[in-house]
Parts: structure tokens; C-alpha cells; sequence
């Protein structure tokens, strides 16, 4: 691949991508919701029943994004996912989700739920799933204690686009952290305690979590009941977690987190986990694959700034101590390319499915490399436009220099409305993490409705 290549990526092909229709509907969206004047006045009513505090709750989230992918037939990962289809130099979707959330509380118990749908219309075939996100019954029998029993996430860690102490939680996808995401079955509960002093507040979550082949499967080995806790401290002003996980689903794990705000407008947060006895499967330049035990060590660094101007900056260093070395990613790769090779020859694809298996494993993860640097900036309302909100989000792969781009703009101008386009440059050198992407490309248009 040419250095031109590399910064820039392949010419977007114009009449395709005016042809799937997204440019259009962007443009006629903007168009029709931006208002010809950012202030209306408007009357204000008083009603005693507004203020009442009901006993059930309903509401829910619509979403539809369409979206465009500018394809990169020469990298290995789109040889292997679609090694026997060609995509052409570009690929539509459209993206529908639905949320449903609802809540009833009564007495000491609060019982909540959240759905989602995901509907996808693709050439690659058309796809639905429905999950129940969350689903718990909650106890309150004093004010220091709290049981939560169902499906929950737990959201533990500091880090923003990152969590290597999330151990009972789902990882996060750092191209969109802020995106909800399924919970977990456990049993729970919450001790909390304040003080005078240094040490003003503690609270400990201890944590079960089986696993089953319908409960938890994922998890790791199945017919386990694991244990996890959090000791969360406020301790001169700055939040402490202290947190384990140990049982036969996963190896014991250790971690911890803290967050300070070190004046009115700058915050600085860390996590750190060990991982004892990590286990994973590694691929050598012969296409041979081994199993490697060894004690992971995971940490990150951040910080949140907001500026005078209401500009916000969020940077996260990011290492990843169950990552592949930048020669382990480049073994995975070449094994890849040589099975795309032999199936091009013979028609026999037995090394490509093999190599989606690795993939489905470490390989496969988001960001599966050792280190990584995040970077967001987003600006609240420049120039005075109201309602519009620009930011630029970089994830950059520290060991091959690979990396994404990608700038956005958020428009709120109607009630419980967000329009939000976006685009990714995913680029880098060949062998290189982005670089072997199957997509060089990607540009979305997410109109979101809550109600």
C-alpha cells in the first residue's frame, strides 16, 4: 500500500454513494430541522400533579441509522470474513433499535427493566435480535443497605473508553462508550456508610454470579457460581474502588480505580487490574497455535478537561496487558492471507475457518493489541449556534501507528430529538491493526427519538 493510500484511503466512488441514498436524507434532514430561529418564546403552566412523584415509570429510545462502508477488498480481514462474496466498493445498511424501559417502585422494592431490538437491512442479509438488557427487582430496607437480584450492569471502572476493571460487566466499545449495553445476572447487594472525617463515605458490593448454559453462558466455564466485590472509598475527596473477582468461570482477578477533580473544570482518573493465570491462544509464523498461560497486568490513565469555552478534552492512555505484541497481530495476519491464498486456489477453505475461530477468540477483540492512546474534543455550541455540538474522537494504536479519525456533529434543537452524523478514517500500514481492517471508510447518520 502507497503512502497516499495510507493517509487518504481509496476515492469514495460518488454515484454509489449519492445512489444507497444517504447523502440526500442527511442533507434533507438538516435542512428541515434546522429551525429559522434558535429562540421561540414559549408559556409556562403550573400543575400540582406534574411535581407528584408516580410510582411507575415507562419511556424508551428510537433509532435509525443508515450507514455506508467504503470497503478495502485487499486487507485481511475482509478476506476473511468475505473471502467466498464480493461487497463491491461499497456497503449500505440500515440500522433500527429499539429500547423499552419501565420501572414500578412500592414501599421498600423497586422493580426495573430495559429491552433493546436491533433490526439490520444489509446485503449481506437481514438480521434481528431482542435482548433484555436489565431486569431486576431492587430492596431497600434501610437507608444503608440496598439488594438487587435479576439481569444488571454494573458500569465499574473510571475509564472512559476503556474498563479493565469492568470484570463482571460487558467490554465497551470505544468507538461509541456512551452506547448502553446488556447486563449480567447476579445477586448484589449495598453497604454504604458515611463519616466524619477524611474517610467520609464507604460502601461494599458484593457480587454473585452464576454461570449456566442459559445464564451467564458467555462468562467463561459453565457450573459456577462466581464471587466479586467492590470496596468503594471517598477518601479526601478523591472516589477509590477496590475490587476482586475470583471463581471457576474466569481466574482471579484483582483491581483498582480512583477519580479526583483536581480544580472545578479538571478531572484525572486510573485503573489498574491483575489477572492471574491468563489464558489464550496464540498463532506462530507456521500457522501453528499454542495456548499461553501468564499473569496480565492491565492499567489506565486519564483525564477531563473543560475549558473556559466549554470545550471538553478527554485523554486516555490505555495499556492493554492481555493484548497480542505487534509481531503476534502480524503472524495472525500473514496466517490469513496464506489461507485466503490456498482458497483461492483450491477452493478449499478449512485454514479460513480456521482463522475466523481465532478471530471469534483474542483476535477478534476491539483494540486486541498492548497500547493505546484515546483523544475526544467536543466543543459545546461554537459560535453561538445553539444546539450544535461538534466534537472529534482519535483512537490511536500506539505499537503499529495505526489509528482512527472520527469527526461528528450533534444537533438538538427538538425536544428529545438528537441528529448526529458521523464519520471513521480507519487507516495505517499494512499488517497494522487498522491497516488490515475490512473497511477504510464508514459514514452514519443517527436520528434518535426518547420518549
Amino acid at each position: 500500500m502507497d503512502q497516499k493510500s495510507i493517509l487518504i484511503g481509496r476515492r469514495l466512488p460518488l454515484r454509489r454513494f449519492f445512489a444507497c441514498g444517504a447523502i440526500p436524507m442527511i442533507l434533507l434532514s438538516l435542512l428541515l430541522l434546522w429551525p429559522p430561529s434558535l429562540r421561540a418564546e414559549e408559556n409556562y403552566t403550573f400543575d400540582l400533579t406534574e411535581i407528584e412523584k408516580k410510582p411507575y415509570h415507562f419511556g424508551g429510545y428510537m433509532e435509525m441509522k443508515p450507514t455506508i462502508f467504503q470497503t478495502r477488498q485487499d486487507s485481511s480481514l475482509y478476506r476473511l470474513k468475505y473471502y467466498n462474496r464480493d461487497l463491491g466498493e461499497t456497503l449500505e445498511e440500515a440500522n433500527f433499535k429499539l429500547q423499552l424501559e419501565g420501572s414500578y417502585e412500592k414501599g421498600i422494592a423497586r422493580l426495573y427493566f430495559k429491552s433493546n431490538t436491533d433490526y439490520k437491512l444489509s446485503r449481506l442479509g437481514d438480521q434481528e435480535k431482542t435482548d433484555l438488557y436489565e431486569g431486576f427487582l431492587s430492596l431497600n430496607p434501610s437507608s444503608s443497605w440496598k439488594i438487587d437480584t435479576g439481569k444488571k450492569t454494573f458500569k465499574w471502572g473510571k475509564g472512559y473508553a476503556w474498563n479493565p476493571v469492568a470484570f463482571i460487566d460487558r467490554p465497551k466499545d470505544p468507538d461509541d462508550p456512551e452506547v448502553g449495553m446488556e447486563g449480567v445476572f447476579a445477586l448484589s447487594a449495598d453497604y454504604t456508610k458515611s463519616f466524619d472525617g477524611p474517610l467520609k463515605t464507604i460502601s461494599f458490593t458484593p457480587v454473585f454470579q452464576p454461570v449456566y448454559d442459559h445464564i451467564n453462558a458467555e462468562f467463561g466455564k459453565k457450573d459456577y457460581v462466581n464471587l466479586a466485590g467492590k470496596l468503594y472509598l471517598l477518601f479526601y475527596d478523591t472516589d477509590i474502588d477496590l475490587i476482586f473477582l475470583t471463581g471457576g468461570s474466569r481466574t482471579t482477578r484483582f483491581g483498582a480505580d480512583f477519580s479526583r477533580n483536581i480544580g472545578t473544570n479538571w478531572e484525572i482518573h486510573g485503573e489498574a487490574a491483575y489477572i492471574k493465570d491468563f489464558r489464550v491462544n496464540r498463532i506462530d509464523p507456521t500457522g501453528k497455535v499454542s495456548a499461553v498461560e501468564y499473569d496480565a497486568t492491565s492499567f489506565l490513565l486519564g483525564t477531563r478537561y473543560l475549558t473556559d469555552r466549554d470545550t471538553t478534552f478527554i485523554l486516555e492512555y490505555y495499556r492493554n496487558g492481555t493484548g497480542f505484541t505487534e509481531d503476534e497481530m502480524k503472524n495472525f495476519f500473514g496466517f490469513v492471507n496464506d489461507a485466503y491464498r490456498t482458497y483461492t486456489a483450491t477452493g478449499k477453505d478449512a485454514a479460513l475457518q480456521k482463522a475466523a475461530a481465532l478471530s471469534e477468540g483474542n483476535y477478534g477483540r476491539a483494540n486486541p493489541m498492548r497500547d493505546y492512546l484515546y483523544l475526544r474534543i467536543a466543543q459545546k455550541e461554537p459560535f453561538d449556534i445553539l444546539y450544535f455540538n461538534p466534537a472529534i474522537t482519535t483512537i490511536l494504536n500506539l505499537n503499529d501507528r495505526s489509528f482512527t479519525v472520527s469527526p461528528e456533529m450533534v444537533y438538538t434543537r427538538i425536544t428529545n430529538l438528537d441528529l448526529r452524523l458521523k464519520a471513521s478514517f480507519i487507516t495505517g500500514p499494512v499488517e497494522s491493526e487498522y491497516g488490515e481492517k475490512p473497511f477504510d471508510f464508514k459514514l452514519e447518520l443517527r436520528v434518535g427519538y426518547y420518549f
